[in-house]
């Protein structure tokens, strides 16, 4: 796909705030469709990431795109370009509809009333109620709600879980996945809760260190690293012999009758052959999976590439 096609195209994004370099050279690329997720630790320039993006900090060197316009121009999109942050902006003096009426009004193609987005998110009953006596989870409905006024092509949400009880995550998680599938909404969704982004991503993009350190489908997820297997037989220590003079095999752990090990190109009809072949009974082999947690841990957690280190 080309740059012009993305819907966000980051390229060799650069920022520094005083002497410090957060982000050294961010590349980002969200497709038409996409329920893009940004993983970071705290701090690590998730929201700074966002926040360039949208015009709302500079940066050093770099080039961003957002519907082909840089994040000077966004305005010229009348809306198709929504932005929701963890602290939502909203007027505490003014009731919920109030925000919602007035947010109606400069919308330039509004597609839903105030009721209508009220209903979407569950907050009707709050209508008449002042911002400022909403929990931070319900005004965050509300800054939802006053995304959906219109008809957003993309949508950014930075920690767009956070204040939410379980239902009210759910009840975000759903209108995400309804509002991708039935109007090809697309969305980068910024979070360090994992296992959320996990259930509703197409693709995911880790930042560590200042890079995007990974970026990959979901689907493809579990195959990006190594295949790790859990192996239960009869004759473990044989086993043990017999796998770890290949290169391509590395044993992890050896306990009684069962090892794990992982592999690189060997698939596990091959390595069950091999043992039977040895005259080792397997009782069970089974793929471990490694889901996005184990993903992000394996890559904050590596020890850190002298060569990729740059003086501030």
């Amino acid at each position: 796909m080309k740059a012009t096609d993305a819907i966000l195209s980051v390229t060799s994004l650069r920022k520094r705030f005083a002497a410090v370099d957060v982000l050294k050279g961010i590349d980002l690329t969200v497709t038409p469709g996409a329920i893009h997720g940004l993983v970071g630790l705290n701090g690590s320039g998730k929201t700074t990431t966002m926040e360039c993006v949208l015009g709302m900090q500079s940066f050093q060197s770099g080039d961003v795109r957002i519907l082909g316009r840089q994040p000077a121009d966004i305005w010229q999109c009348h809306g198709a370009v929504v932005g929701i942050f963890d602290t939502p902006g909203l007027h505490s003096g003014l009731t919920v509809r109030q925000v919602l009426t007035h947010a109606r009004m400069l919308c330039p193609q509004p597609v839903r009333s105030a009721a209508e987005v009220e209903d979407m998110l569950g907050i009707s009953r709050y209508s008449h109620y002042r911002i400022r006596q909403l929990s931070l989870g319900n005004r965050r409905r509300v800054s939802i709600a006053h995304a959906l006024l219109g008809r957003p092509q993309f949508i950014v949400m930075d920690e767009p879980f956070n204040g939410l009880d379980a239902g009210g995550v759910d009840d975000v998680l759903a209108l995400i996945k309804d509002l991708n599938s039935q109007t090809g909404t697309s969305f980068l969704l910024s979070s360090h809760q994992l296992a959320y982004l996990e259930s509703i991503c197409t693709h995911i993009s880790i930042l560590h260190n200042g890079r995007i350190s990974l970026t990959e489908t979901l689907q493809n997820l579990a195959g990006s690293a190594d295949t790790q297997l859990r192996i239960v037989c009869d004759k473990a220590d044989a086993a043990v012999a017999l796998l770890q003079s290949d290169p391509a095999i590395r044993i992890s752990s050896h306990e009684q009758n069962q090892l794990n090990l992982q592999t690189v190109g060997l698939h596990a009809a091959e390595i069950n052959r091999r043992l039977v072949m040895a005259g080792i009974s397997v009782s069970e082999l089974q793929p471990i999976r490694r889901g996005l947690h184990q993903v992000f841990q394996d890559i904050v957690n590596a020890p850190a590439d002298s060569s990729l280190q740059e003086a501030s």
